[in-house]
């Protein structure tokens, strides 16, 4: 079975750029169960387990890092993005978080929210200034 999984992330990986997947390599050494996907037309996510946790992160084409993504527990989030969330959206249940770093913007929280049948995702800064992504 562990072959097979080696087989399956060797391959999945081979599709990826080579310079996407030195990127990844030298700044995620440890990263295990590395599964590769197109983001878009000039991105490359990888998901995979660092440090027991599920990540997603980022490339563009040439393998530079745009982002990297962790799915946390809404209980996680700093109480000035819960706040802030509350307040701009007072009749929405948070069902989602995330913690990321961006090249952009550094460390962001994501947040899907959902009020009956409408949903949407929301980005603060840890202060809890909204963020446009």
């Amino acid at each position: 079975m562990l072959i097979l999984l080696n087989l399956a992330t060797s391959f999945a990986q081979s599709k990826a750029p080579a310079a996407v997947i030195s990127a990844f390599k030298q700044k995620f050494p440890t990263a295990t169960k590395v599964s590769w996907g197109k983001e878009n037309a000039k991105e490359w996510e990888a998901e995979f387990t660092l440090d027991g946790n599920k990540v997603s992160a980022n490339f563009n084409l040439e393998g530079v890092w745009l982002e990297t993504e962790m799915e946390i527990p809404v209980s996680k989030l700093p109480k000035a993005v819960a706040d802030a969330i509350q307040k701009q959206y007072p009749n929405w249940k948070i069902t989602e978080a995330n913690k990321t770093e961006t090249a952009k913007n550094g460390w962001i929280y994501e947040a899907d929210i959902k009020s009956g049948k409408q949903k949407k995702e929301v980005v603060f800064k840890e202060d809890g200034t909204s963020v446009v992504k």
